[in-house]
């Protein structure tokens, strides 16, 4: 087997799209290439655990005992049982995901309703293909380390993101958007993190990987999610265990309407340590017709936001969601910093509430499907005494790398924005702390502009060099002018 490195093994995993690019949808092969990669990496694992009990216990049965490994996968139900067809190649897919989900309580709904048993997408040609191009290198961990198929697997959903154009933003939020919360929002090791709305898991993922990188033991992270779509709570189950994380509570369901994280018989919400969210933008049928008569888990404290905009119903879950030292960051459509009726109503009452940290204000164009603005709102039940009664109010509006199709945020621009929040201070033309009450003179109104221009003030005018300046360039004219004349004169003109 050839040695992998990572931009190996990422370009290799991208070449398997390429084999069904034109076939089927682009929005739609991300979820067989998945699957395929998922259930590889499963029977590779195996094999190789097998492996290893074989040659502690030299006993076939006991090295296949279930107990053994870390998932079971039933007999005839195996990549390799797989291979060996050359006809109905999908319908011997199809068994073997249901054998395997069947036999795994904790994979149950992975494979979700991918099927390849429809030979006018999936004729046993390409499968054959698809299965081949997959065989070239073993997915055992001994050859790729959790933490590499794990960063390949993000690397694919940010490239089926790209290729998705505006559905990408259904599933994926821009890995620096999202490490600029993980990073204001400071999670430490043994926290627990809640994602109400979390896509293929990169948020909770960037949680796990920011107490790594401080050395810290991010397995002592609890980490919980829900997402309403099959296909991406799908999606974000095989991001998690592909990263070596099994424990994490990843729901399936309607947030606002049906909230799965709850505590025993009280149905009452679960709450946590961080709450971290990107949730869709101004979303028509959030649930009004419920919460309009009053949500029966009590997130409407400050109002029903307006049958139009769910968002600050997404931003009341999450509050509700907090524990008393609780903090959140939330990615949101301008909109909801300066817009009145229902959505002023709430707005006013968080503020009240002194639970508004901060508002950081992000360039255009930075998500798939939208090109608006969008700010980051940050929430903390547990405020600081330096911070009590104000609001940060941060214009990151100029601090972006121009892309063609999309602007990104570069490594410096995360780090200024980061470090605009942990200093907390006034900054000329990016930042400003804001006390309460000039917001409440203002109306209750959170619009960065009114706060923060990054406009800078016109340069000041010296009158006297200015004036020395023309009197200079007219000395020159009337040289000029003179020196004409006296040629027209010479050559006989008057």
């Amino acid at each position: 087997m050839t040695q992998l490195t990572q931009q190996k093994l990422e370009r290799h995993l991208w070449g398997a799209a390429d084999i069904l690019r034109g076939k089927i949808d682009s929005s739609d092969y991300k979820h067989y290439i998945f699957g395929l990669l998922f259930f590889k990496r499963l029977s590779d694992v195996w094999e190789e655990e097998y492996e290893l009990r074989m040659a502690e216990y030299n006993d076939s049965e006991l090295a296949a005992d279930p107990d053994e490994h870390r998932f079971h996968i039933p007999k005839g139900a195996f990549w390799n049982d797989v291979r060996k067809r050359t006809t109905d190649i999908g319908q011997e897919l199809n068994n073997a995901f249901h054998a395997v989900e069947d036999a795994n309580l904790r994979l149950q709904g992975i494979f979700q309703d991918v099927d390849f048993n429809n030979k006018e997408r999936f004729p046993d040609e390409t499968l054959e293909r698809l299965l081949q191009h997959f065989d070239k290198y073993r997915l055992r961990k001994s050859e790729v380390a959790a933490d590499m198929l794990g960063n390949a697997y993000e690397y694919l959903i940010a490239q089926f993101a790209d290729d998705a154009g505006k559905k990408g933003g259904e599933f994926y939020t821009p890995k620096q958007i999202v490490k600029l919360i993980v990073e204001v929002l400071a999670p430490d090791a043994s926290m627990s993190i809640y994602d109400p709305t979390c896509g293929s898991g990169g948020m909770l993922l960037e949680a796990f990987h920011s107490i790594e990188r401080q050395g810290k033991n991010a397995k002592s992270l609890r980490l919980y999610g829900q997402e309403m779509n099959l296909n991406t709570w799908a999606i974000c189950k095989m991001n998690l265990f592909l990263h070596d994380i099994e424990d994490a509570q990843i729901k399936r369901g309607d947030t606002l309407r049906n909230p799965k994280h709850l505590v025993g018989e009280s149905k009452s919400l679960m709450t946590f340590d961080r709450v971290i969210a990107n949730p869709p933008f101004s979303l028509k049928d959030w649930g009004h017709e419920v919460w309009s008569k009053g949500d029966p888990f009590m997130r409407d404290t400050y109002g029903c936001p307006p049958k139009s905009y769910g968002d600050l119903a997404f931003v009341q879950h999450m509050v509700a969601s907090l524990n008393e030292q609780g903090k959140m960051g939330v990615v949101l459509p301008h909109g909801i910093l300066f817009r009145g009726g229902g959505e002023g109503k709430i707005r006013q009452g968080l503020l009240e509430k002194d639970l508004v940290e901060a508002v950081i204000g992000l360039p255009t164009n930075l998500f798939y499907g939208t090109g608006i603005p969008a700010c980051v709102l940050v929430l903390n039940k547990d405020k600081s005494a330096e911070h009590k009664g104000k609001v940060l109010i941060v214009n990151g509006e100029k601090d972006y790398v121009d892309g063609k199709n999309q602007n990104t945020l570069s490594d410096d621009n995360v780090a200024r924005l980061v470090d605009a929040f942990r200093s907390y201070e006034d900054e000329d033309l990016f930042a400003r702390v804001v006390g309460l009450e000039e917001i409440e003179k203002n109306d209750w109104n959170l619009n960065i502009a009114r706060y923060v221009d990054t406009t800078p003030p016109p340069e000041p005018i010296d009158t006297a060099a200015e004036l020395r300046k023309l009197q200079e360039l007219t000395a020159k004219r009337d040289e000029a002018e003179t020196g004409m004349l006296r040629k027209i004169k010479e050559l006989g003109y008057e």
